[in-house]
Parts: C-alpha cells; structure tokens; sequence
C-alpha cells in the first residue's frame, strides 16, 4: 500500500510541477487545446438540427474527429439519446449495442462480451481480467464490479469493437466501452429530473456547473439517487428481494489558467445495496438424456426432509426460498486528474487516477429453505492506481501521430467464507455415518484469502500517413511489461468440537472436511512481455463515403489461478494472442439525412482464457478454476442505419450476426445430462456460451411542436425501441439445461417540453409487453436448474427541469 501511496504522489507532483510550467512554456499563439465533443447519434442530430452535422469522437483516436472518417467500428450513444431511454446502468446500455452482451449475476460476477469475446459465462476470478476495457473519463476501471453503479451525468458512451491497444492506456482484446461525464462549465447551468414508477421506484438526479473565478475555475456537481422495492420474493422469510439503492455523487474542478493549459480533478463516491442474489428454481430432472436415474439427484436429496416442500420450479412465479442472509453490497470511489497542454503542433495529456471498490456479499449456497451451505461467499478489496502520459499531433498535415506511455498497479484482496448448517450431512452424505457427518460438517466453517496483484507498464504508438486526400495508412504498435503475483490460502475457522471422539473417528471427520474445504497455501507469480500491432488501410470512395480494412494483433495477459486446484491444475495461465481481421464501410447519403455502416470481422483467440466449473457426477463440492482452449473464433457482420426523413421524425436500427465458436476444444467438461458417459466432452466446433447469433434493435423518435405556453414553445415528444436477441447458453459446458430462448424487449416513452428544456414531463414504460425471459440459468450434476430472472414490466413517470 506504501509503495503505491508514493507513486500516486510523485506522479500527482509531476501533474503540479506541468501546471505550474505550463503558462510560461505554452506559446502565446498556439490555438485552444482540443478537447472532447459532446457525442451524438446520427439519427438525432439529422432529426433535431437537419442540418447533417458531423459526429465528433474523441476517444477512438485520441483528437477530436468525424465518427464517419474514423477506420474503427464504433457505436456511439449520446446524452439525450440515454435520456428518452432512462438509461443509466451498463446492462440497460446493451441494449441499444447489439454486438454488447452484458449478463449480470451480481456486481461481481458480470459477463461483458462485445462480438462474443471478452468474458466467458461463470463466476469471476480475481486472478483474470476482461477482454473488454470500461473507462469513465479516460479512467481504466479493473474490476467489472465498478462499472456497475449507476453512471451519474453524462455526455456520451462510445462502444469500440476489436482489439484496443495501441491507443487505450490498458490493452484490451475485445473492445472498449469509453463514458464521458459532462464537463465542469463557466456559464451557470443546473439540471434535474425526479422519477416514480411501480414496484417502488423512485429516482432523483441532479447536475449543477457554474464558474468560480471567470475563466479560471469552474466546479460541477452531480448526485442521482435510485430505489425499487424488488421483483421477487422470498417465501421463507416473508420479504422482498431483487430490490436495489444506489447513491452517486460527483465532483469536479476544471482549472484554466491559460487558454492552452487545462487541469481537470475528479472525486466521486457511490453506494449500493442490494437484497440479492436470490435464485428462483426453475427445472428438475431426474435421469441423463438416456434414460439412467442420476444418483442422490435432488428430488432424492429432499425427500430425505419429510417437513420440507419443495419449490414449484416456476420461475415466473418470481418466488424464492432461501433461508440465509444474502446481499449485495458494494461501495466505489476514486479520484482522478486530468491535465491538457496545447504545445502548438501537438498536445499532452497527463491523467492520473486512484481509485477503491469495496465488496461486501452474502450468498444462501444452496438456494433453499434447508440450512444445508449457509455462506458463500467472496469479499474484495480493491485497490488501483494508473498513471498515463500521451502526445497527439494536431490533424492538418499529411503525417498524424500519437505516442504514450502507461503504468498500472492493482490488487484484490479476497476474502471467502463457506459455512454448513444442520442438514449439510444428510443432502450431500446420505450413505455415510451420520453421527461422524453432522460432526463434520454442522457448523463447520472455513475462510480464505486471496491476493493477485498486478503491475503493468506499457508504451504505445500510432500513426496516420495520409497517402493522398483519398488514402490513410495506420498503424500501431504497443510493448506491455506485465508482472502478477499472489497467495492463496484457506483455512478452517469453526466446527463442532470433536475431541471426545475416537482417534478413528476423528480422521474421518476431518476427511469430510478436507473434502469439502481443504486447508491449502501456496503463492506464485511470472512476468510477461507481449508486443501488440494494428495496421488499416481507409480509403475515401466518396465525400461521404469511406471503407477500410484492418488487422490487429492483440494479447491479453495471463491469469493467477487463486483457489482450491484440482490436481494437475497449474495456478498459472497463459496469455492470450488474438489475432483480428475487419472490412468496413461507413456512409452518409441523403444530404447526410441518412446513415449506414457496416463491417464484416473475424478474430481468432489462441489458448482462450476460461473459467472450468469442474463438479463431476456425485462430488459433492465443485471446484472452479481457470485454463486456457487452444482456440476460439468469432466471425460476422454487423450494420447500423440511421434515417432522419424529416426535422421531426428520425428511425433506427442496428443489427449483428455472430458465429463465435470453439475451433479446438477437445478436452472440455462434460454437460450435466450427459455426465454418465464420461466427465469430458469435445465442444470443438460448438458455440461460445453467452453469444447470441442474432441481435438486433430498431427504434422511432418524434416530435412536433403543439403550442405557446408561457411565451415558450410546447412540443409533444415520443420513442419507442425494441431490442431483440436470439437463443445462448449461460453454462461453461453448453448444457441443455442452461439454454436461454430468444427473447424481445419494447420500450417506450412519450412526453409535453418546452423547445428550452425549462420542463420536460413524460410517462414511460420499459419491457412494454411483460415479457418473460431469463438473464441466467445454472446447471447443475443434482439435475435442479437455477435462474436469475430479467426484470418484469415496469412504468412510470419523469419530470426534468434544465436553467
């Protein structure tokens, strides 16, 4: 923790000692340092301004640009886009992405895919990180967990897909998903919304800016605050659950003493709670898919308990049992600096960056009214320091680049916890002496600790060689030194007391033990260079119309496996290489009314990094550890079309094919209903799990002036989307069981506004049509099947004020 105190502090010295140069340093005649564009949707700015104006992105390239001249598929969601919506979480953002899968157990335990590659379908481990990078502000996130709280005031979210490595601080395989808040402004502004809806909901948001010394220094804060009562509800302990509180501030200070020199410092802190996760039941099987009876199945396992009822395995009912305390509750806070420097032909960027998240779960492990696993659960500590410097040409001349240099420290503390309770004997031992079993297992409890620690270093470089007015040539190249290290160990921390048994007896019981949780050390760590390289060729057909094509050599680094190992099982894995190829088109027709781009990708990914849920047929206790496939594909094409026919009517709709397979994967563990022909399976060929073939959205947005009303214009306004994904598996071994169907999700909203936005008042209704439909369904070898369900239709009403 020392060590990472004093480099946050040299480095915030570096920051100070530029802002104290950088007035007397930076030419008097230079132009403003460039700074990032409010990002909008094509569609909107058509429909709103009709004026075809161009799309500016940041983050793609690091200056500011046409989205329609940038060689990178990117979907880009701009702030009032997010508004018609309501949407202020990552898993309500994917909808709008079709390429962007988020599948979400618990903050923890969150699956991003983006052209189904980044995280596998399972539990997180601390030791591996994602393929997809989550930045807010140009702030790298470690940890899926914090991307999880709501986003508080923003200005626009870009989508990257493929390889990002050459200009992102972190590298990353699969994509990037770039937010941006609003930033800290010297006129006076002030803008709020308050929102209720059924099952309890109620939101409040609230964003102010104004200057403090003119053109000096200007402060913004930001605070949202969301609540709703719960979708399910537990039976046993007569409550609610699936509710869910988060509390989000935001400050910022944006310090300008000279017109090329700019220091941005941000705080944030949010909080969340949630009575959750409590899984509903949702199918039961008996016999394999031959026939064969699965031994000690969980019907089995419950008949053994004449005074328990077991559930009815309707998951639509929304109703779960669970007897033990569960909850998820996380805090996130952090603190960054930004400084911009205009040095005349290029500008610097500083960004510096601390920041915390704070895991507290509690989990019923057996998901029923018996107290058979009391706990389960994974505490983290996490900790992060980043450190980047970066220097972009200004665009003009025949020859563009980008250079910088990236350093990045992380640990996770981990803190398990496994406790049985009474019944844990008799469910899982039935055959064995139950005096010797409830003597191991009632009330025994065992802890564990984790520590990955990472540290990474890294320079990048891009450049852009424009051949002629019509032809660019980029490319990229990134070296990344990367050491990890950490411990596990596990230990028992209570049990019955078994000293007035035999010394016969007394081996047995603590064999039970071991069994389930067995007393393990050890540490282990590695150093890893990797060198990572793009080139794209774009070539501008027409005034607006450009195509490209790229390839993209990425690596992912390797992974600390931090648990209890199956023999054989190494704790250490190995990077991945990725290997990505893409052709792409981006239009504008119609007097730039219209827009359409496509792009065709294949990405290859040797020794693919997973999570392996080993629980063969009758263990008691699965064991989950990390190994690497020896190769995985992801193919397809995907299109977005934006049409804007007239000022106040626009229509959109994206849409993507994905094929992502295993090519080799020979050795893979075998599916639940097949576990009596063997513990593996050959999945080669097969698809990945969580990718669906098909997804795609359309929407419609309208509006048309009605009246005066208080010597403002009063408009009607309305959206409505749906978004639609075909069937994927939510287990590691492609089980039958957890194969989720396709599904659709409508959404609406229609509201009266001032053409001001002085008011803005509208009703709402998201899952119009009520749809059933499952976020997750686990598996497992007692033949009972899990679900976390979507959320069930909800309405309401909003009110926005913006001064």
């Amino acid at each position: 923790m020392f060590r990472s105190f004093a480099t946050a502090t040299s480095s915030l010295a570096l920051t100070v000692s530029l802002l104290a140069a950088a007035p007397a340093l930076a030419a008097e005649d230079a132009p403003a340092a460039p700074s990032a564009a409010p990002a909008t949707v094509a569609a909107e700015v058509a429909a709103e301004g009709g004026s075809g104006e161009a799309i500016v992105v940041t983050a793609s390239r690091r200056r500011d640009e046409n989205v329609q001249d940038v060689p990178v598929a990117i979907s880009v969601i701009s702030a009032a886009t997010l508004e018609k919506r309501g949407d202020y979480t990552l898993g309500s953002i994917s909808q709008q992405v079709p390429s962007l899968q988020v599948i979400t157990y618990n903050a923890r335990n969150t699956n991003i895919n983006i052209r189904g590659l980044g995280s596998n379908i399972s539990l997180t481990n601390d030791g591996l990180e994602n393929g997809v990078g989550f930045y807010i502000d140009n702030v790298y996130y470690g940890r899926v967990g914090l991307a999880q709280f709501d986003l508080v005031d923003l200005q626009g979210i870009e989508v990257l897909r493929g390889p990002q490595g050459t200009l992102f601080g972190k590298n990353t395989t699969s994509g990037v998903i770039n937010v941006t808040s609003r930033k800290p402004s010297f006129d006076p502004e002030l803008s709020a919304e308050a929102s209720i809806g059924n099952y309890g909901f109620y939101q409040f948001r609230a964003s102010g800016s104004a200057g403090i010394f003119k053109d000096l220094l200007a402060v913004r804060l930001s605070g949202a605050i969301s609540e709703n009562s719960g979708f399910l509800w537990n039976k046993t302990t007569n409550t609610r659950a699936q509710d869910y509180l988060n509390k989000s501030i935001r400050g910022q200070l944006l310090f300008t003493p000279d017109p090329d020199f700019e220091i941005r410092i941000i705080g944030d802190y949010a909080k969340q709670k949630q009575n959750h996760v409590l899984n509903v039941f949702a199918g039961l099987h008996t016999t394999y898919d031959n026939g064969a009876v699965i031994a000690n199945n969980w019907a089995q396992r419950a008949a053994r308990f004449p005074g328990y009822t077991p559930p009815t395995f309707n998951a639509f009912d929304r109703v779960g049992e669970a007897n033990s305390h569960y909850q998820s509750n996380m805090a996130g806070y952090g603190v960054s600096g930004e400084v911009n420097w205009n040095l005349g032909n290029a500008a610097l960027t500083s960004i510096t960056a601390y920041r915390w998240w704070d895991w507290n779960p509690a989990n019923d492990g057996d998901s029923t009214s018996l107290p058979i696993v009391t706990k389960a659960q994974q505490a983290n500590r996490q900790r992060q320091f980043s450190q980047e410097l970066r220097l972009a040409s200004k665009t003009g001349g025949a020859f563009d680049y980008v250079v910088g240099a990236y350093y990045f420290w992380q640990i996770v503390r981990g803190y398990g916890a496994s406790r049985y309770g009474s019944a844990a004997a008799l469910w899982n031992l039935p055959n064995a002496n139950q005096t010797i079993a409830n003597a191991a297992l009632d009330g025994f409890e065992s802890n564990s600790t984790s520590t990955p620690e990472t540290k990474t270093f890294a320079v990048f470089g891009q450049t852009d060689w424009h051949v002629t007015d019509a032809l660019t040539l980029t490319t990229g190249l990134r070296f990344t030194h990367e050491k990890k290290e950490g411990a596990y160990n596990q230990f028992w921390v209570d049990g019955a007391d078994i000293s007035g048994f035999t010394a016969a007896q007394q081996t047995a019981i603590n064999a039970i033990r071991t069994q389930f949780n067995p007393v393990t050390s050890y540490a282990t760590s590695f150093t890893d260079n990797s060198l990572s390289g793009l080139v794209t060729l774009n070539w501008k057909v027409a005034q607006d119309v450009n195509v490209y094509g790229s390839y993209s050599r990425g690596n992912k680094s390797g992974g600390l496996n931090l648990s209890v190992l199956p023999v054989g099982v190494e704790p250490d894995v190995k990077p991945e290489k990725v290997d990505a190829f893409e052709l792409g088109l981006k239009s504008q027709f119609l007097d730039r009314r219209a827009t359409f781009n496509a792009a065709a990708f294949w990405t290859e990914i040797s020794d693919y990094q997973t999570t392996i849920t080993d629980l063969p047929a009758g263990a008691v206790v699965g064991r989950q550890y990390i190994s690497n496939i020896p190769k995985v594909r992801s193919r397809g094409i995907e299109g977005e079309f934006n049409i804007a026919p007239t000022d106040n009517l626009s229509f959109n709709a994206s849409a993507t094919y994905t094929d992502a397979t295993y090519v080799t994967y020979k050795n893979a563990p075998q599916a639940f209903e097949r576990q009596n022909l063997g513990a593996i399976q050959d999945l080669s060929g097969e698809r990945l799990p969580g990718v669906p073939k098909w997804a795609w959205t359309v929407g419609a947005d309208f509006s048309t002036p009605l009246t005066e009303l208080g010597g403002k214009e009063l408009g009607l306004y309305a959206h409505a989307d749906y978004a639609y994904r075909s069937n994927f598996n939510t287990s590691a071994s492609n089980s039958a069981w957890a194969q989720i169907p396709g599904f659709g999700l409508a959404n609406g909203r229609i509201g009266l506004r001032t053409d001001d936005g002085f008011w803005d008042f509208s009703i709402w209704t998201r899952n119009l049509f009520d749809k059933n439909y499952y976020v997750s369904l686990g598996a497992a070898n007692t033949g009972v099947v899990t679900a976390q369900l979507g959320e069930p239709r909800t309405f309401g009403a909003t009110l926005r004020t913006k001064l």
